[in-house]
């Protein structure tokens, strides 16, 4: 459910108001990276993921169908937790099961089990046997992978490649006017493939491909946003 603007127990000072940005932001309850779908307070320069800012108490994944996960708003315990989604430490808001000690970002507990906008279908699984396109290897972390079994990324790999592109700018939240490029993207899906096709369609297919993995990792898996995405790609 959407609400044009909300009070916080994260950001008691002032309400939230919801918005859509065409540019990266750094979320202040999970702490991970986020574009699309906020809320925010633009006196304070304070963002949440939509799903940081409305969490449910209680939820299940149907990876982990013994576990009962609670949202926290901070991890818990003193030592250090990570994602067994994304495998990226754990610094904010989080889901957690008391039973088995799983934790996952809100964002990748959301994370859609299947993408598809008609063209490609991409599927959500926790390991797969298939190398990913990025790193080479096998298993590691949460994998979408498509339909035709040509595309397969980690959800961790996803993560790091934009870290690593947008550091300066998440790392700095005042600046104004940073580098939108995506990563160095354009041959990542096909660089593993062992067929190297590069006919026009195969290319065409790859992009949107890691557009729609893009845009869901980063908490708005919309055709909008996944749009906005293919356009930082062209000009990277």
């Amino acid at each position: 459910m959407k609400y044009s603007e909300i009070p916080h127990f994260s950001h008691p000072q002032h309400k939230l108001k919801f918005e859509n940005s065409e540019f990266p932001f750094k979320c202040d309850g999970c702490k991970e990276v986020g574009i699309g779908s906020r809320y925010k307070c633009s006196m304070c320069d304070f963002d949440l993921h939509m799903h940081c800012a409305i969490p449910s108490p209680t939820i299940f994944h149907s990876f982990y169908t013994k576990c009962s996960f609670q949202f926290l708003s901070r991890p818990p315990g003193v030592k250090p937790r990570f994602c067994n989604a994304c495998e990226r430490d754990v610094t904010g808001f989080v889901y957690h099961c008391k039973d088995c000690g799983f934790d996952l970002h809100p964002c990748c507990a959301k994370l859609p089990i299947v993408l598809d906008d008609g063209e490609i279908k991409l599927y959500l699984y926790r390991k797969v046997s298939a190398s990913c396109q990025k790193c080479g290897r096998k298993g590691r972390s949460w994998s979408y992978r498509s339909s035709c079994k040509k595309y397969n990324l980690h959800v961790a790999c996803v993560k790091d490649m934009l870290m690593e592109s947008w550091q300066g700018y998440l790392g700095e939240k005042k600046v104004r006017k940073f580098d939108t490029r995506m990563p160095s993207l354009k041959n990542t899906l096909l660089t593993h493939n062992k067929s190297k096709s590069k006919t026009k369609k195969g290319w065409e297919m790859a992009g949107l491909a890691l557009q729609f993995v893009i845009s869901a990792v980063l908490g708005d898996p919309t055709s909008i946003i996944a749009g906005v995405i293919g356009s930082m790609i062209s000009k990277a």
